[in-house]
């Protein structure tokens, strides 16, 4: 229950897309093998095709359709609001100052959840200066999969949730404003979208 009296409904699995990737068969269609042809010169034709894709699964860090490594620097700053707000029944807006970085070693998360300072109706009540959640913390370990982003660690929360050593998962997916991010903290699930900021990596 937070200082204005609401709080934040169950979790929910949010829905993630995951990003398709370019086929490795383009690749393949370089190295057509045509029947007919001299047994030796079909078979250094298998043995270049199977360089090329050596190479590419090398180059993607050891699986074609995974995922890149922990290496990955991944940035983001921005102003977001909650899906639905604190939900039913008083569905009450809620905005939140986010920003977050990676470096491919260590990282850090924060965000700031603020409400505002009046009910729906009343003078004030666009003002979004009700401090109601806090989360900080290291960022330990991130990865890149298409157009999205995966940052895990721990985090101290104060307001809604509070605690320390907290475990944390943020989802963020690339771009600027109107790109999503999740965040699963305390046992709970913030589905945001982005007003103001970018996502980059």
């Amino acid at each position: 229950m937070g200082r204005n009296g609401w709080e934040v409904g169950s979790p929910t699995s949010p829905r993630l897309e995951k990003d398709e990737e370019p086929p490795m068969n383009r690749m393949l269609a370089t190295a057509t093998l045509h029947p007919g042809g001299d047994l030796m010169t079909r078979f250094g034709k298998i043995v270049v095709l199977l360089a090329l894709i050596a190479t590419a699964v090398y180059a993607t860090g050891g699986s074609a359709g995974g995922g890149a490594a922990n290496d990955a620097r991944v940035r983001g700053a921005a102003i977001t609001m909650l899906e639905g707000g604190t939900g039913a029944p008083d569905f009450v807006p809620v905005l939140t100052k986010l920003a977050f970085h990676w470096n491919g070693t260590k990282g850090d998360l924060e965000c700031l959840a603020l409400a505002p300072n009046a009910p729906a109706g009343d003078p004030g009540s666009g003002n979004f200066e009700t401090n109601v959640m806090y989360v900080t913390g290291p960022v330990t370990s991130a990865s890149v999969d298409g157009g999205r982003a995966v940052l895990t660690g721990t985090a101290t929360v104060t307001g809604l949730g509070a605690g320390e050593d907290l475990p944390f998962t943020l989802i963020a997916f690339r771009g600027g404003p109107g790109t999503r991010v999740v965040l699963r903290v305390s046992g709970l699930v913030f589905k945001e979208i982005v007003l103001e900021g970018e996502i980059r990596f």
